[in-house]
């Protein structure tokens, strides 16, 4: 059996099925949002507030809609700190314990297998807090415009093979895709990286 890994960092989840899962691989602080119930529970924001300005935040919720709009509402309520994305994949299935499958037809957190989330906390960037920081510029969007993945005829497919190449979720927005990108490759480096991903005939 695998052993826990430690985190020093809280991992903020929608709910207590995605803590379970969470705690069945990581010993580490756990706070549960409870989906749409968090807009109404100041003390609670508070308390993530708290554990972003003393450890750390990691924001880790479904790759559907619902999953982007609280993380989006708590990276723009989270103005101090540290705060670290973890973007699961969206895997098409459907969780045992539910009758039938979410809105969209995916797994949320509490579906993914160790392999699946251990995958998503090392691009994020998590396994390697202690190294030196990585040398190199940021991605940028106009890096990504650079290279076809915005403002052209084709960059929404380009978009979406890079996407599944990484094992990110479709709703990922560009400012997000540079972020994950930035824990995983610096703007010098790019070009070499994208033409790992990609498939040829749609490499630069």
């Amino acid at each position: 059996m695998n052993e826990k890994i430690t985190l020093v960092p809280a991992v903020v989840v929608e709910g207590k099925y995605d803590k379970i899962c969470i705690h069945t691989y990581f010993d580490c602080t756990v706070i549960v949002t409870d989906g749409f119930r968090i807009y109404k529970r100041p003390a609670q924001l508070e308390l993530i507030r708290h554990y972003a300005r003393t450890v750390g935040v990691v924001i880790l919720t479904d790759a559907d809609a619902a999953g982007f709009q609280i993380r989006g509402y708590l990276k723009g309520a989270i103005t101090e700190g540290k705060l670290y994305h973890v973007y699961i994949p969206g895997i098409h299935g459907k969780e045992k314990r539910k009758a039938k499958p979410s809105a969209e037809g995916t797994l949320g957190v509490e579906g993914m297998d160790r392999e699946t989330l251990m995958a998503a906390f090392a691009r994020a960037g998590l396994f390697d807090m202690d190294a030196a920081p990585r040398q190199g510029t940021p991605i940028t969007p106009a890096l990504l415009y650079e290279y076809d993945l915005t403002g052209y005829a084709n960059c929404s497919m380009r978009r979406k093979a890079l996407l599944e190449a990484l094992h990110l979720p479709c709703h990922l927005s560009v400012n997000g895709l540079c972020e994950v990108l930035s824990t995983m490759t610096t703007a010098e480096a790019f070009g070499d990286f994208l033409a790992a991903h990609l498939p040829r005939e749609e490499g630069t």
